[in-house]
């Protein structure tokens, strides 16, 4: 009997270890196969994403700025564009009140990093490569380039229950309850420390059509830092648009069919350099959004001379007419790391009280009117979710700043844990 039983042992442990035998080569070929497949999908996004260059300039920052011929350019990927013919230069401008550059505010304006070592010819536009790398760093191929869903602060939501809803935190002022064809800023660009690689800090412009639910039209543009995106901690011009709340639609960049660029001089992702310093030297770019009256399409201007291009009408519903609400300011990533609030900077780290050349600021903040004319916006309101992490302060000036704020602050500390 005994002997019965240590046979059915042992016949239990060579059937045990038969099936590891047969199983360990399964699953080291299924992780083959999947490999391949990843390796496959990667290559097939890259060349989506990466065309013919007619000439490439390494970045000090790592960066390749490709000079891709402008007919070339990713929008054209989409069925929608293929008749489509290039609007090399808005039809209007939008009039208003031109501010001269305070002397105190920044010695010299800034530029992008890759000017270091070169430009791109007349007839290409810059477009900044995707690496393996980048793609890898996503929560998935197809998702790279693309928000993740609840992104844009909601002033008349702030109840309790919906602080850090989606992770996201924001210190804005805004407009709203009119109809608005553009939104123009100069913004302080600094450089915030991120304390998690999936957590973001950014400093923008929303133009918003429609509701907050499934059919928000948004066109966003600012500076950011994103390792996540861009695999480290500079300080980038950005731009995102959706028309569907950030599901099906829209992408950072140049990452999708949408944004047509006509500038040789700016690539959008690139590197913002030099940046402000804490008691120092600070540096500010200006941002212009508007409706072209007649095309009806929105158009992109960077600093004075730089009209970079513009997302087509077509793409939106809301915006296809008109903005229903405009916010300025600053938004993070919180992931809650070990349960305790992020201490991801927003701005400068540094609360909106302790003013110039310590707060980051937006000043000059203006919207377009429906007779295409930039004025100072009205009736402006202030919105964060937890003031103790990240504040604003809406003020107005009677000199070259108009109507500005300072806003940011350092995340945790004792006030914010």
């Amino acid at each position: 009997m005994a002997s019965h039983c240590g046979s059915g042992k042992r016949w239990r442990a060579v059937k045990m270890i038969l099936m590891l035998l047969f199983l360990i080569p399964m699953a080291a070929g299924r992780n083959i196969i999947f490999a391949q497949k990843l390796k496959l999908e990667v290559q097939q996004q890259l060349k989506l994403f990466n065309k013919p260059a007619l000439k490439s300039i390494k970045s000090p920052d790592g960066d390749i700025i490709d000079c891709v011929h402008i007919n070339h350019q990713p929008a054209f990927d989409h069925p929608f564009f293929k008749n489509h013919t290039i609007q090399m230069r808005p039809s209007f401008h939008p009039e208003g009140r031109l501010f001269h550059e305070s002397k105190v505010s920044s010695k010299s304006k800034p530029t992008q990093l890759w000017h270091l070592n070169g430009r791109c010819p007349e007839g290409t536009i810059p477009v900044r490569r995707t690496k393996e790398d980048d793609l890898l760093r996503a929560s998935s191929v197809r998702s790279y380039g693309r928000k993740k869903h609840v992104s844009v602060p909601q002033p008349r939501s702030a109840q309790p229950d919906l602080i850090n809803q989606g992770g996201h935190q924001h210190a804005i002022v805004y407009v709203e309850g009119d109809k608005f064809y553009g939104a123009k800023a100069t913004i302080n660009v600094w450089k915030p420390q991120i304390q998690e690689p999936n957590e973001f800090s950014l400093s923008q412009i929303w133009i918003l059509g429609g509701s907050f639910g499934e059919d928000l039209n948004s066109i966003e543009a600012g500076w950011q830092v994103s390792p996540d995106l861009y695999g480290d901690n500079n300080s980038r011009l950005f731009t995102y648009w959706t028309s569907d709340a950030y599901q099906a639609t829209g992408c950072y960049n140049l990452l999708c069919s949408g944004f047509i660029q006509i500038n040789n001089q700016i690539a959008m992702g690139a590197s913002i350099y030099p940046v402000s310093g804490f008691g120092a030297s600070q540096y500010d770019i200006s941002i212009l959004v508007w409706k072209d009256p007649k095309e009806g399409n929105w158009w992109m201007q960077f600093g004075n001379e730089h009209v970079l291009g513009y997302w087509p009408a077509f793409l939106f519903s809301y915006l296809a007419d008109s903005a229903s609400m405009i916010e300025w300011g600053g938004e993070v990533v919180n992931s809650d790391p070990d349960g305790q609030h992020t201490s991801t900077q927003m701005g400068s780290g540094h609360f909106p009280g302790e003013g110039f050349g310590r707060a980051s600021y937006f000043k000059n903040i203006q919207i377009v009117d429906g007779s295409n004319n930039l004025r100072p916006p009205k009736d402006i309101g202030t919105f964060t979710e937890q003031p103790n992490c990240y504040d604003v302060q809406n003020r107005k000036s009677g000199d070259n700043w108009g109507n500005y704020f300072y806003y940011g602050g350092p995340g945790r500390n004792p006030n914010c844990p």
